[in-house]
């Protein structure tokens, strides 16, 4: 069942969702290439959810073990922290969950460690973030929940890239994961009609080669089945009368 929220329930989100984005921020800024280990920033990830003073949504989900998933150049999603040092160079993807006062908002980003990676890796990350900001755009009052996933799938593949189809965005409220699922691809004008107070975590996942991707025996992490290169970025956005509304913005 999808359960659209009240503006008040909304506004809810936009909190959490705001500890969200400063916690993304803040960890991103955290990173010192060839020092800092995916193990600091999930250290790291839980001081500041409990400085703003939110809990984690993804500790424990599912037998998850910690509280932030950090993803490694062709590492896709749900990498679990370790001692692996972030090298210059690398990608890494960080993805976030917060319940704050009942209410989850989750946001992924990826970015290049110490600021620059290969051109064809900067070109991953720019296409794949303006992938998510594709979609949220189709996140409309009567637009199809495929709207989302098409226009996602038009711009990665226009740029030669590959969408992630094994795994999807979802709603998302008083629990994290919520109906309906929203996939990163597909035909335009097909699924449900987008209401007002539905609440959607869109995120891309896109590869720079084949869209397969395989889990490693921890059986969380998923990797792109060539190795090659992949990134991921999320947002929590509300529908509206007036249009998408993304909660998981830094406050202004």
């Amino acid at each position: 069942m999808i359960i659209r929220k009240t503006p008040a329930d909304i506004e809810k989100m936009r909190a959490a969702g705001a500890v969200v984005a400063r916690c993304l921020k803040e960890l991103s800024e955290f990173i010192v290439p060839g020092r800092t280990t995916t193990k600091d920033i999930d250290r790291k990830a839980e001081e500041l959810i409990a400085k703003y003073g939110g809990v984690g949504s993804f500790k424990n989900y599912r037998g998850y073990p910690n509280t932030v998933c950090v993803a490694v150049n062709e590492e896709v999603v749900h990498g679990i922290p370790s001692d692996r040092v972030l090298m210059p160079g690398d990608i890494v993807g960080l993805d976030l969950g917060v319940v704050l006062d009942g209410w989850h908002a989750d946001a992924a980003l990826s970015l290049a460690v110490g600021g620059a990676a290969s051109p064809e890796a900067m070109a991953l990350l720019r296409v794949t973030r303006e992938a998510l900001y594709k979609g949220i755009e189709q996140a409309r009052v009567g637009n199809r929940l495929s709207d989302i996933g098409h226009a996602i799938q038009a711009h990665v593949e226009k740029h030669g890239y590959s969408v992630v189809r094994e795994l999807v965005g979802h709603g998302i409220g008083r629990h994290l994961h919520e109906e309906p699922n929203v996939p990163n691809y597909g035909k335009p004008g097909k699924g449900i009609r987008l209401e007002e107070g539905m609440t959607l975590a869109i995120e891309p996942m896109v590869n720079m080669g084949g869209m397969e991707v395989e889990t490693l025996s921890d059986n969380w992490t998923v990797v792109t089945a060539d190795r090659s290169l992949s990134a991921h970025f999320e947002h929590t956005v509300a529908i509206t009368k007036k249009g998408p509304d993304i909660l998981t913005l830094l406050p202004t």
